[in-house]
């Protein structure tokens, strides 16, 4: 991962850690190259790439400005920080079924670059917001990159546990999305009817150094998910 890159990642990281709004101003140029000790042109990309994911804009003689989608309700689709800094003041809980070592199988092997002899921890949870079922989630991750997981820690964030507690820097994901229909044990975890409609997302995470660390698998619930996808000019 390329240092604008990783740049890039903080401030995204900074912006919702500390809930900034739609229009709240972020520090002016110099500023963010003294704070990150790096040069004009790697502060400049950094910004272009947040302007290109939409999570900031800048005014020409007035400054870089949070972009913020003020929707009530709505998720941005493609954030890599994880559903507790992407909910606002909406109240997130889990309900923890598995936490676990394992093998992975070859597709989550294949998913994550590793071999099927090495060990994963087995996450799997379904997931409440303001005491509605909002999905149900099933995740690996890469035990030399996490090595240890618990149920009070998989009950909170574990995005915000392995940042802050390990030191791991999320850089990227990689998202495959498919709209079906619900089969009986997953209908079963979203208190829904097989045969219902949902979708489905597939998500590899990537340290900044490119290496993936975790590969999730998330049902939602068709009546309860909202996104909000942010785009930069006019669409071809």
């Amino acid at each position: 991962m390329l240092k604008y890159q990783q740049i890039a990642a903080e401030i995204e990281q900074y912006i919702s850690q500390h809930d900034l709004k739609q229009g709240d101003k972020l520090p002016v140029l110099e500023q963010l190259m003294s704070q990150y000790a790096v040069s004009k042109s790697t502060v400049t990309k950094a910004l272009e790439l947040l302007e290109r994911r939409g999570v900031v804009f800048q005014l020409r003689g007035s400054g870089i400005f949070v972009r913020r989608h003020n929707r009530p309700g709505y998720m941005s689709l493609f954030s890599t920080q994880g559903f507790k800094s992407n909910l606002g003041d909406r109240v997130l809980t889990s309900d923890v079924l598995d936490v676990s070592v394992t093998k992975p199988d070859e597709t989550v092997a294949q998913n994550l670059g590793i071999d099927v002899t090495d060990d994963v921890y087995h996450v799997e949870r379904v997931r409440f917001v303001d005491g509605e079922v909002l999905c149900h989630e099933e995740s690996y991750y890469v035990k030399q990159i996490v090595p240890y997981l618990n149920r009070e820690i998989v009950a909170d964030s574990i995005f915000d546990y392995v940042q802050s507690a390990l030191g791991v820097t999320i850089g990227f994901s990689d998202m495959y999305m498919q709209v079906g229909r619900l089969n009986a044990t997953e209908a079963g975890y979203l208190g829904l009817q097989a045969d219902d409609p949902t979708l489905r997302i597939e998500t590899i995470f990537h340290l900044t150094n490119g290496k993936p660390f975790d590969y999730s698998r998330i049902t939602y619930h068709y009546e309860h998910s909202q996104f909000v996808v942010q785009a930069n000019g006019p669409y071809m």
